[in-house]
């Protein structure tokens, strides 16, 4: 049998995504969780073969908990199962050791498929958002280039950021300006936007 871990924050989702793979004869979900922190605490505990997270999760994000599970867990498969087929959330999902990225909207015997697939040591990429990632190419912005427009996308002040990320406010302006740039935006509302589509933040 194939041990699950399911994480998804939607109550309704993830009682549904349990009853659709405990159909399967060969797989078995071990336990659910709402939320990154808990799947890695639970991955810890049960040991499972696949694990199953989504992206954007209350407390850790599905990226943040992949490297936390694979670190907690080594034999640990993870498959990431989202609403949002961004080309940078792909790669950095597969950077972070993710195995496998499906999304959502796929149909259930394709998502069983890729538990299989990923157990089996194989990586399962959704076709389409595949090529998008290649068109797209890789992340232009560095680490804390993003730290810092995340901070910005609220609306805060250069003086602000600089407070909450313990940098001076001319490093702020110089960051923002360049994350501006990478992504041909006008302002650093428009590069968070920009940014946060294509799943790079």
């Amino acid at each position: 049998m194939i041990r699950v871990l399911l994480a998804e924050d939607q109550h309704l989702v993830r009682g549904a995504l349990a009853a659709l793979l405990s159909l399967e004869k060969d797989i078995t979900v071990v336990a659910g969780v709402a939320d990154g922190a808990a799947a890695v605490r639970a991955a810890a505990e049960h040991r499972p073969d696949v694990v199953l997270l989504d992206i954007e999760m209350p407390v850790m994000d599905g990226i943040t908990a992949t490297a936390r599970v694979r670190e907690a867990v080594p034999t640990a498969k993870v498959l990431i199962l989202t609403t949002f087929g961004r080309p940078g959330y792909l790669r950095r999902a597969m950077d972070a050791g993710a195995s496998g990225f499906v999304v959502k909207d796929a149909e259930p015997e394709r998502l069983a498929d890729a538990v299989r697939r990923v157990h089996a040591g194989q990586i399962v990429v959704d076709p389409e958002l595949a090529v998008a990632s290649l068109e797209r190419g890789r992340n232009p912005l560095t680490e804390r280039e993003r730290e810092v427009l995340r901070a910005a996308e609220d609306g805060a002040t250069v003086a602000d950021v600089a407070r909450r990320l313990h940098l001076s406010e001319g490093t702020v302006r110089n960051h923002l300006s360049s994350a501006i740039g990478k992504t041909g935006a006008r302002n650093r509302a428009e590069a968070a936007r920009t940014a946060r589509e294509n799943g790079w933040l």
